[in-house]
């Protein structure tokens, strides 16, 4: 590949050594066409300027990238899994394809895949992606960007032409390679499997590691690990109320879907709301609703404490008890600022933002009640978003026979003493449309649809067009 002045590798979790994770060789495939390849993403770690042919060596065939990892690796981990405990995970489809860092920021970031294989940790399975998988994941990661929400980016998706079976959808089906970059792919359960192991040596190396790699001020801390779940309680709380803010349901709050930056990945069975609704799932198989919308927050928590029982075998359990009890009032503060942001509002004291949280969800319950004619969750942060500054586009909208009822009265209320953040933003084109752009499931089956009968990728770009489009209207921040 070109050498540029903006890449600038740094392979630094290998150095952790054997316990943690395994080499291994990528999967041949028989094809390679180029389906998505993220230009915004790859500017940002100096890979930009690759040819096609360039791209498909490196994230079809995977050929080392320069001065990084001589081999994919694949990370050991352990997890809850729906509440039950699995010691036989892994990367089981996916690998560590390489370390770099961001321009600007100097952030460490990975890449890694996702149907790239079998590794040790396939558990039987092919170790491979359906299209339809990738295409969605793709889709996800573009609408949480833009609504803020610190998420993976989709990097690359290439199809590979092998034909999959699947159990839950119709097969044979097609196959993709996903390459995402990610602000750490090591999880709560990276750390579950070491203490499952009786390791607090290994423990140790790993906090140490990520204290120094990616949370420095966790050092100021008492002990290191109770610096290390301070830091992962804060930035779980701010992932989980942006989560909610964007009205998103992951579907699959394992334990080793959870990562140690509070960045949200590996979206599998994910839902945008389509209007308020604490007990709407994403996942078809998750009868009990335990990880429903309403519920995300304690699924949050409850993955937080298992990350707590793991650095027991390290640390006293109260000074973890006190940082774990940092979540709840963390979790309100965030929600509140991630409401209020999403409204286009400067923020206040913490207590007006938390007033005006709850009143967006009184309203939100109000005008979300079943029927044709129920406020949808996107839609609204769209008419009212700068506040009052919308108060006539909004009113004289599609929706405007919505906002007459108490709760949204005493939100207008509210929001006649709040200054808009950036009110240049309402002058884009995008907020004279009638209405905002959503991702909502039929929508994402149409788009696929397209593609599995005519092999006709137009909506899907132009889908992704127009989130780009709201990215750039919203100018919201995922940091």
């Amino acid at each position: 590949m070109p050498t540029t002045a903006a890449y600038r590798p740094d392979p630094l979790f290998e150095a952790l050594g054997p316990e943690f994770a395994d080499p291994v060789s990528p999967a041949a495939f028989p094809q390679a066409l180029i389906r998505y390849r993220n230009e915004r993403a790859a500017a940002t770690v100096g890979l930009d300027g690759l040819t096609d042919v360039e791209w498909v060596a490196q994230f079809a065939r995977f050929e080392p990238l320069e001065d990084n990892q001589a081999q994919p690796l694949a990370m050991r981990y352990h997890g809850h899994q729906f509440r039950s405990y699995n010691p036989d995970l892994g990367d089981g489809r996916g690998f560590l394809f390489a370390q770099l860092r961001e321009v600007g920021s100097g952030r460490l970031l990975d890449l890694g895949t996702k149907g790239s294989g079998r590794t040790p940790w396939s558990r039987g399975g092919d170790g491979r992606l359906t299209l339809k998988g990738g295409m969605r994941e793709v889709l996800a990661t573009a609408m949480l960007e833009a609504l803020g929400v610190p998420t993976s980016r989709s990097f690359s998706l290439v199809e590979t032409g092998e034909a999959l079976e699947r159990n839950d959808e119709p097969s044979p089906t097609r196959a993709a390679v996903l390459t995402r970059l990610s602000h750490s792919h090591i999880r709560f359960g990276t750390f579950q499997r070491l203490a499952a192991l009786e390791r607090p040596d290994l423990i140790e190396t790993l906090i140490g590691h990520v204290i120094a790699v990616y949370q420095p001020w966790a050092a100021e801390a008492e002990t290191p690990a109770v610096g290390l779940l301070q830091s992962v309680v804060q930035l779980s709380a701010r992932l989980t109320a942006r989560w909610m803010a964007a009205g998103f349901v992951h579907g699959v709050l394992n334990t080793d879907n959870m990562n140690i930056n509070g960045e949200s990945f590996d979206y599998g069975p994910y839902r945008f709301l389509p209007r308020n609704d604490p007990n709407f799932v994403a996942a078809y198989f998750d009868h009990s609703g335990l990880y429903s919308f309403g519920r995300q927050p304690e699924a949050v928590f409850w993955n937080l404490r298992q990350l707590a029982g793991a650095l027991s075998s390290v640390c006293d359990t109260e000074p973890l008890a006190d940082a774990l009890n940092g979540f709840g009032p963390a979790y309100r503060r965030e929600l509140a600022g991630a409401m209020t942001t999403r409204l286009g509002l400067k923020p206040a004291s913490e207590e007006a933002d938390i007033e005006l949280a709850n009143a967006a969800f009184r309203a939100l319950a109000e005008g979300g009640a079943e029927g044709a004619d129920a406020l949808r969750w996107e839609p609204f942060f769209f008419d009212w978003f700068g506040g009052l500054e919308s108060e006539g586009r909004a009113m004289s909208g599609p929706r405007a026979a919505l906002y007459g009822g108490e709760a949204f009265v005493a939100l207008r209320a509210l929001l006649a003493s709040r200054a808009p953040d950036r009110p240049v933003r309402l002058s884009q084109p995008y907020f004279a449309m009638l209405d905002p752009e959503e991702l909502l499931y039929d929508e994402i089956e149409e788009i696929w649809s397209a593609i599995a009968a005519r092999d006709d990728w137009a909506p899907f770009t132009a889908k992704l067009a127009r989130i780009e489009t709201a990215r750039a209207a919203w100018g919201l921040s995922v940091q």
